[in-house]
């Protein structure tokens, strides 16, 4: 997987494949291919997210923050079809793939764009993520201050972090920066963070980081 997951374009040769997502709510078979994240199946931290958390706002835009080739997002418009689902990437075939399961699933409420090509003006009601850890902790916390904040007044974002690549500093480092943050569920070694909106009492300037 290397670096290759996180480059605007992936030099590692196509090799195109398919896994299935079934969820108790769903069964989506997924295009993937080599150069994106975790091509050959499903990854177990998205599989936990995805069974974990609440029923996404079923009205508004919503957000799945690194979309791959998106099983994420595609949940998400599956379970809120009339919400506005926004898939965001920098891995132009990851988006190119999203584009194709989406069509094949018959989801028309979800659009994968580059991250820098979204409109800024956009608010989310929820915020669903398998974050890129291996871009780096200060990578990583950039990429979290930029987006979190567009969270709605009663949004929440939903983060998924393996236990050993830093998920409970994660949780403090994102409490120090005032998004209360508290864990929802654990299971295989991964933990499923809730983000609040950032508040003013509490926010403060913390450099804390979390292990990579």
């Amino acid at each position: 997987m290397g670096e290759h997951y996180f480059a605007e374009r992936p030099g590692t040769a196509s090799r195109r494949r398919t896994v299935d997502l079934v969820l108790p709510d769903l069964h989506l078979r997924l295009d993937t291919d080599s150069g994106v994240f975790s091509p050959d199946r499903v990854d177990p931290g998205t599989r936990v997210l995805l069974e974990t958390v609440p029923p996404p706002p079923q009205h508004g835009d919503l957000l799945d923050l690194g979309c791959g080739y998106g099983p994420i997002a595609l949940t998400l418009a599956k379970r809120s079809p009339q919400a506005m689902v926004w898939g965001v990437d920098v891995n132009q075939r990851a988006l190119e793939l999203a584009e194709g399961n989406a069509t094949a699933a018959g989801l028309d409420n979800v659009r994968f764009i580059l991250a820098d090509d979204l409109d800024p003006r956009l608010r989310f009601a929820a915020i669903w993520s398998n974050p890129p850890i291996r871009i780096g902790k200060a990578a990583l916390h950039d990429l979290l201050l930029t987006w979190l904040p567009r969270l709605t007044p009663t949004g929440h974002a939903h983060l998924v972090v393996q236990k050993h690549l830093g998920s409970d500093s994660l949780q403090r480092w994102l409490d120090a920066r005032g998004h209360p943050t508290e864990r929802i569920a654990s299971r295989s070694a991964y933990r499923v963070l809730r983000v609040a909106p950032r508040t003013e009492a509490g926010a403060g300037t913390s450099t804390e980081g979390h292990t990579r």
